[in-house]
């Protein structure tokens, strides 16, 4: 490393955000980037361990310690090339995952890790600024077809890797605009739409077509797909929400969250939408789940205008700080704020929601904990308790292929393989990445075999 002892001698430092009064009156990304010369500087935190566990905690196991050097020392466009060679998107990584990478740095011993994520991202923005980020086109072609259904990132990241291989891809998107959850599932303010539309210009230069609008499975039958193309990819998302069947499920103003933040990533990109309008504008809002989902409704409610947000979670507060004796460098379980928690709710845990009251609308919703019994307030009820599966009959039981979430990517019906949260079940950015990257290499094997 250019400073072996920078992690005794420099504080660690991320991305600001702007003024909460301020971010809530936009739609906008509101993480502030560092300066680049600070950007240099919390690379030279990087300890280089003579085992990364930052390595083995990346999903897509980013090689950080190499493009943290690389960067310390200004090497940038080297840097983006190390961080390109496991990870396709970098600029989603930067900004919606987790960072597992730091959590299990050898600095977070000391709760003090590397921002690897805030330098993952730099890296790649300016990849992007400086115009080194291009199509790498195959030079040959193997003329094999293959269908990905889904463009979420493990679509996505499967078809890419597909078309630089040399194969011929195209993703079916049932949707009118391509990227999956990334497009409409993530707010704005978290994820900028227009990083996706580069990223699609990239692909379709490398050979990759897209084909939206047309949901394999219903409006495409299968077969037709497999007498078309050589391999059939099944790369959708775990969509299918779950429910609270409750008495007074059936009132107006209870709504899956997707359903709510699918509409709203609609409106802020000025297209049309069929279905009932749900707004948080006045209303006491009160988001079931306490996860990422139901984090994204917090903040979309509050940027609607809410009169106030109370977020559920039936299992108890966990401890503010883990045991790291006992957690590193393993994700730990700890009390987490996010940005959106942190710009106004309430959070309230060991909570079971046991009916919604109201006549025609809901106007409370009943809980318990600890044996007690009480009302809260509600106008508006987000149900955010994460996915059961790929939606019943889809593409998966249309292609009558059964899938092991714990073996290879190859399914039980010959030619069909599936990645992604259709495969895992329902997970971050970042695993349907390498999720996306393993399937194309098992994809190719395969068709090599076959000749």
């Amino acid at each position: 490393m250019v400073n072996p002892t920078g992690f005794l001698e420099i504080e660690r430092r991320d991305r600001p955000y702007r003024p909460v009064r301020e971010r809530l009156k936009t739609w906008n990304e509101f993480v502030e980037p560092l300066p680049v010369p600070e950007v240099r500087r919390q690379a030279e935190r990087c300890m280089d361990c003579g085992i990364p566990f930052c390595h083995n905690g990346c999903p897509v196991n980013n090689l950080i310690p190499d493009w943290n050097d690389l960067v310390s020392r200004d090497q940038w466009r080297a840097a983006l090339d190390r961080l390109h060679r496991t990870n396709n998107f970098p600029e989603f990584t930067g900004r919606v995952c987790p960072a597992p990478c730091e959590a299990a740095c050898t600095l977070n011993l000391d709760d003090d890790p590397v921002t690897i994520k805030t330098v993952e991202c730099e890296i790649v923005d300016r990849g992007w600024r400086e115009g080194w980020i291009v199509p790498q086109c195959a030079p040959r072609g193997t003329g094999k077809r293959i269908a990905v259904v889904g463009s979420g990132p493990a679509g996505l990241a499967c078809a890419q890797q597909l078309a630089r291989m040399g194969h011929a891809p195209t993703v079916f998107e049932k949707s009118d605009r391509v990227g999956g959850l990334l497009r409409y599932g993530i707010p704005d303010f978290k994820m900028d739409k227009s990083l996706i539309d580069r990223r699609i210009a990239q692909m379709e230069v490398e050979g990759v077509i897209f084909r939206t609008g047309l949901e394999v499975g219903r409006t495409v039958p299968v077969e037709r797909i497999m007498d078309d193309y050589h391999v059939l990819v099944l790369a959708g998302g775990a969509e299918q929400p779950r429910d609270l069947t409750v008495p007074g499920r059936e009132l107006d103003g209870v709504h899956f969250a997707m359903d709510y933040l699918v509409q709203q990533n609609r409106r802020v990109a000025g297209l049309p939408d069929q279905s009932e309008p749900i707004s948080a504008t006045g209303k006491h809002v009160v988001v079931i789940g306490g996860g990422d989902t139901g984090s994204d409704c917090i903040g979309t409610a509050n940027r609607q205008g809410a009169a106030s947000v109370t977020q559920l979670e039936i299992l108890p507060q966990p401890p503010l700080k883990e045991n790291k004796g006992l957690s590193w460098p393993y994700w730990p379980m700890k009390l987490r704020s996010s940005s959106s928690q942190e710009e106004g709710s309430s959070r309230e845990f060991s909570i079971v929601s046991r009916r919604f009251v109201g006549e025609d609308r809901v106007t409370a919703l009943e809980c318990e904990r600890d044996g007690e019994k009480f009302e809260i307030k509600a106008d508006l009820v987000l149900l955010a308790m994460g996915f059961t599966g790929a939606p019943p009959g889809g593409v998966v039981d249309k292609a009558g292929a059964a899938i092991e979430r714990t073996g290879g990517y190859a399914t039980s019906r010959e030619a069909v393989f599936a990645c992604g949260d259709m495969r895992r079940g329902q997970s971050l950015v970042v695993w349907a990445i390498r999720e996306g990257r393993e399937c194309a290499d098992a994809v190719d094997a395969f068709l090599r075999e076959q000749g």
